[in-house]
């Protein structure tokens, strides 16, 4: 006989706005919820599965025994089975027996909206309900300017796993308690505005990096409680930092105990192969078009902005979700109602997420990881686009770093790859990053692209960096790169703290500490970095010497920044660039300055403008630009 009471957590509207797929705060109600019923305390269980037969709670207070405590099925025909156990409290261990209406099929699940996981390879649910009190109140009431497209936006990614390990303590990760110290401090440190966390939703397969994840509604149990994780969060945004998540919801493994063949059926991916299944992840695409799905996703979504306060979340793999045919041979894809290859269910799925992040919380970002030329991704859905907040500019990413990687002698002879990203910078809100997929497979990391001998070498990192931070758009920096990690990103090993103790390495360290200082200080670097009107060229076409110069503008042009980069190793001396008005250059910023590394080739104090035209401008000035440098002035009248 059943021990499991009845009760029940919806309402009529709930599962109507359920079915409708229409319901963004479906983790309110689905899931295990500590509670008392009749003055009996316990948890109520809810799981969608309308392909079972019979759903049954297992876990260590009932031995695990199938059949004990047998939810009831809602006769609302919304596929709901749900229950109030007795006795079943905080930390109780638990899954999903599910008994196909196909007799000959079970699965026994771990708990789609579960709040907290076992620790891997352990795969069951845990009860969990925390009663954290957050400390940033302060941060929260002013996130809306500090989160916005004219405000400093430089990303720190990281992989909490591998970026430091407790080498006396049996080579550790550090737990979100210790990486609410260390990394907030360190973050700080380097001025960097925001954080964002490679995966932590639980995931079983390290490899994978957390990008296949199976408890969506949980923050991995490897490096602490739920509650430890909103600390970690709330000190980072105590000392003014950010966090941006890590957010997949374009796949998920096959895993036995995860969302795949949930109740016998396909419940969560699509049927059809040639949209349920990815042949380069192994792993299953979400049903998109299937209403209870899209309300599954959203609501994981808007779960990590209220119940965790993040900043925003990076969306993974996008175009993989936008294509029918990516990854897929002819024949493999089928098109749409209209003939092309783009997923209609997909699209109308993100731009149905973005509206309802946007309405709900106006002081967050969405960023789409978007590869291709698809367009409007940064644009508002009632202009036809999808929604998002940015972009990130992978274009930039792969020409830049390609033209880094040649000899400067052959550099004047590819200049367009680096100034080419400027005829489409504005066609987005991009963001342009530097990522984890850059520094692994053979890429080699960051520093080990860049050509010449050692002082050539880190020149070169220093001039990228600084072409990178005085770009239009907002950066991120995967972790390691910020000091010149010479080996490819390896997630089983901590980052090569030791060494910051040479020259050439901590010198990298102060330059980005100091380029997120300057991108802080100067309103020209991001009032207008996602618009036409923040970006003018000096000059863009002398090859020979291979130089660049450009001004960054603001809302107020007296605040303009005046940029020059030498991508060769030959300093130019009394090299005139034309200026838009008389008065006098001061140099604000050098990546030649000996205090990174450099060989302290720098101008004089004050460079006065001469009333002599040049680059098609009324007024120039003759600098010196370093060598393998990039400098930056600010025009005084």
């Amino acid at each position: 006989m059943s021990k499991v009471i009845v009760h029940s957590f919806f309402s009529e509207f709930d599962i109507n706005l359920f079915k409708a797929g229409k319901h963004y705060r479906l983790y309110e109600k689905f899931g295990s919820h500590i509670t008392t019923v009749d003055g009996v305390e316990g948890t109520y269980f809810a799981v969608w599965a309308p392909s079972a037969k019979s759903v049954s709670v297992i876990g260590d207070f009932n031995y695990w025994i199938e059949g004990e405590h047998q939810l009831n099925v809602r006769w609302d025909e919304s596929g709901i089975w749900e229950g109030f156990i007795p006795g079943a409290g905080k930390g109780s261990v638990y899954k999903y027996k599910i008994q196909s209406n196909n007799n000959d099929i079970k699965t026994e699940k771990a708990d789609p909206y579960a709040r907290r996981c076992e620790h891997p390879p352990k795969t069951a649910s845990v009860v969990w309900d925390d009663s954290y009190k957050w400390d940033d109140a302060k941060w929260m009431k002013k996130r809306k300017k500090n989160n916005a497209i004219d405000a400093p936006f430089s990303v720190y990614e990281v992989h909490l796993s591998s970026w430091k390990k407790k080498v006396e303590d049996n080579n550790r990760s550090l737990s979100y308690t210790e990486l609410a110290d260390e990394l907030v401090d360190y973050v700080k440190e380097m001025q960097f505005t925001h954080v964002e966390l490679m995966p932590i939703m639980e995931y079983p397969y390290d490899p994978s990096w957390g990008y296949q994840l199976t408890g969506y509604f949980a923050p991995t149990s490897r490096f602490g409680y739920p509650e430890e994780f909103k600390l970690l969060v709330d000190k980072l945004h105590q000392n003014d930092i950010g966090i941006i998540l890590d957010w997949v919801p374009s796949h998920f493994p096959e895993d036995a105990h995860g969302l795949g063949f949930f109740d016998g059926s396909c419940l969560y991916e699509h049927p059809d192969k040639r949209k349920g299944y990815h042949p380069d992840w192994k792993s299953l695409i979400f049903n998109y078009g299937r209403n209870e799905v899209k309300s599954f996703l959203i609501s994981n979504a808007i779960f990590w902005l209220d119940q965790y306060h993040a900043d925003g979340l990076r969306v993974d793999a996008v175009a993989s979700m936008l294509f029918l045919d990516y990854s897929r041979e002819d024949g493999e894809w089928e098109p749409n109602i209209y003939g092309g290859r783009e997923n209609l269910e997909a699209i109308a799925f993100m731009k149905e997420l973005n509206e309802e992040v946007y309405a709900s919380f106006p002081d967050v970002q969405t960023i789409a990881e978007e590869s291709t030329s698809f367009p409007m991704v940064s644009k508002p859905t009632y202009l036809g686009g999808l929604g998002f907040g940015m972009k990130w500019m992978m274009g930039w990413m792969h020409d830049t770093l390609q033209y880094f990687a040649k000899e400067p002698i052959y550099r004047k002879h590819h200049q367009n790859d680096l100034t080419f990203s400027m005829t489409y910078a504005f066609t987005e809100n991009f963001m342009l990053p530097l990522s984890h997929d850059e520094v692994v497979y053979g890429k080699r990391s960051i520093i080990g692209r860049m050509p010449g001998d050692e002082w050539q070498q880190f020149a070169n990192l220093r001039l990228l960096y600084s072409y990178m931070f005085t770009h239009h758009g907002a950066n991120l920096l995967f972790m390691g790169a910020e000091f010149g990690q010479r080996e490819e990103w390896d997630f089983q090993s901590s980052l090569d703290w030791h060494l910051l103790q040479y020259d050439y390495h901590s010198g990298i360290k102060k330059l980005i500490t100091d380029l997120n200082k300057l991108y802080k200080k100067q309103p020209a670097l991001y009032e207008q970095q996602f618009s036409a009107s923040g970006f003018e060229w000096i000059s863009y076409d002398d090859h020979e010497n291979s130089i660049v110069a450009y001004i960054r503008k603001g809302n107020d042009e007296e605040n303009s920044l005046i940029m020059a980069c030498n991508l060769t190793p030959v300093p130019r001396s009394g090299y005139r660039i034309g200026l838009p008005n008389a008065g006098k250059l001061i140099q604000v910023f050098n990546s030649d300055d000996k205090k990174y590394g450099g060989s302290g080739v720098s101008n004089k104090k004050e460079i006065q403008i001469d009333h002599i035209g040049w680059n098609h401008r009324e007024y120039s000035a003759e600098i010196m630009i370093p060598p393998l440098g990039a400098i930056a002035f600010k025009i005084e009248k």
